[in-house]
């Protein structure tokens, strides 16, 4: 089998695999977070912990399908912090999610609170803004839908 696989830099932690090389660190923020409808896509990656974003982002509720979120611009004022979950998953795993993704959501980098940079899935601030529904006065996904049970 031969000494472990570097991972590529920025794309799985820079740490060592043995039989496959995990290569993609995802931070999701909607449903494939634990419990929730597309979870099961993330089915042989590694949660890797709860993580929260930095307060520079918007989030929307696409149809009450799913969550998307876009970071503002340089100097922009009513960022949010969206919290969210960390994977590391294989390519195929990665591929699984990403197939399963609906429509306009893309992988980007997110920027964390504790100030590292990761991938992400991120919405087209102009789809978010001109069609759907702001909630970042609920903080994240989970808060919005647990509004809309209680109402």
């Amino acid at each position: 089998m031969g000494p472990p696989t570097p991972t590529a830099p920025g794309r799985g932690g820079g740490g060592f695999s043995g039989g496959e090389t995990l290569t993609v660190e995802l931070f999701v923020n909607g449903t494939l977070m634990r419990g929730l409808a597309l979870h099961p896509n993330l089915d042989g990656a590694e949660f890797l912990g709860e993580f929260q974003t930095a307060p520079c982002y918007r989030i929307y509720s696409i149809d009450d399908r799913h969550p998307g979120m876009f970071e503002l611009g340089e100097g922009e004022e009513g960022g949010v912090s969206v919290p969210g979950e960390m994977y590391r998953m294989p390519d195929e795993v990665w591929a699984r999610v990403e197939a399963g993704e609906p429509p306009n959501l893309y992988k980007g980098p997110v920027k964390l609170s504790d100030g590292r940079v990761v991938d992400g899935i991120l919405y087209p601030r102009e789809l978010a803004e001109r069609q759907h529904r702001d909630i970042s006065e609920y903080g994240g996904w989970r808060a919005y839908w647990a509004s809309r049970s209680s109402s």
